[in-house]
């Protein structure tokens, strides 16, 4: 056990979106290493189940990270019944792909919601408890924070703003002794991208990147890289690790990316897709507003 383990063992981390996914992977590879795990997310079945599976004391907590009102009470429950939080990872998102003007106006603003304004909730939430334990704050973004790309608006607008909201974090904790890093992950192989997989729009977008772009790597992979760099309280991590040059680019990227759908888009039409995947699918019937939450009819 290195040093780092021993820090952590015992302790309690968030997970949110735990359910499945690369959450489930991240609370599965944190309880692996000695770490005792808050589940949070919308599905509640899902989320029991995944906590049953854990080899330390995990608990789960059904909560639209959207609503504060409900985040707040989560976060109370967490420390009463788990101990003080030293890590929280913003895992939990949403996406969908398609023509912004042909895009749902409902399913467009939820990514953001979710993605976004979840994050900023879950941080808020969550930043008194590691305050008093200096605890690490991880805010898991994407190769779309770098570099935005057609057909996925939403999704793109939401990692670049999980990217500054994190950055902006870090430089106000920092003097408190809390840490903020930011995960940049390409395509991982959950059922989002396997749902995502099924549209034209969604082929095509990954079939016009860089062949080390269009790879898929495992939930398993990128769990490890994750929590290795909480572990580290790294101000960040990269996988696969080729994503970090993409940074020295990344200003002239905008204009390389309209010029590739300049040629490939122009006589195309592709139908937006929604909210992929069984995460988005719960995102979708679950609404929040003015601080209740409200069953989508849709």
């Amino acid at each position: 056990m290195t040093d780092h383990e021993r820090l952590l063992s015992g302790r309690t981390a968030v997970v949110t979106g735990g359910a499945r996914g690369l959450g489930k992977a991240i609370a599965k590879e944190l309880a692996d290493r000695g770490v005792n795990v808050a589940l949070l997310g919308l599905e509640e079945d899902a989320l029991a189940r995944t906590a049953t599976e854990l080899p330390t004391v995990s608990r789960s907590w059904p909560v639209d990270i959207t609503d504060d009102d409900a985040m707040v009470h989560a976060a109370e429950d967490v420390h009463r019944l788990m101990g003080p939080v030293l890590i929280v990872v913003a895992n939990a998102g949403v996406a969908e792909a398609g023509p912004f003007l042909d895009s749902d106006p409902a399913s467009w603003r939820r990514v953001i919601e979710v993605n976004l304004i979840g994050s900023a909730v879950t941080a808020r939430s969550f930043l008194p408890q590691l305050l008093d334990t200096r605890g690490h704050y991880l805010q898991i973004a994407s190769i779309a924070s770098i570099g935005a790309v057609p057909m996925m608006s939403a999704y793109c607008a939401s990692k670049a703003g999980v990217e500054s909201f994190a950055n902006s974090l870090r430089a106000e904790t920092a003097p408190c002794g809390v840490s903020v890093g930011i995960a940049y992950l390409n395509w991982i192989d959950t059922d989002m991208i396997r749902d995502a997989d099924r549209y034209t729009v969604m082929r095509k977008l990954r079939s016009h990147m860089p062949q080390p772009a269009r790879a898929v790597s495992s939930v398993e992979h990128m769990a490890h890289r994750v929590v290795t760099s909480v572990e580290r309280r790294a101000s960040s991590v990269y996988a696969p690790g080729w994503l970090r040059s993409s940074q020295l680019v990344r200003g002239v990227l905008p204009g390389v990316i309209t010029q590739v759908a300049r040629r490939k888009l122009t006589h195309s039409r592709y139908a937006a897709t929604g909210l992929l995947g069984a995460g988005g699918r719960a995102a979708r019937r679950a609404t929040v507003r003015n601080g209740g939450r409200t069953a989508d009819p849709r």
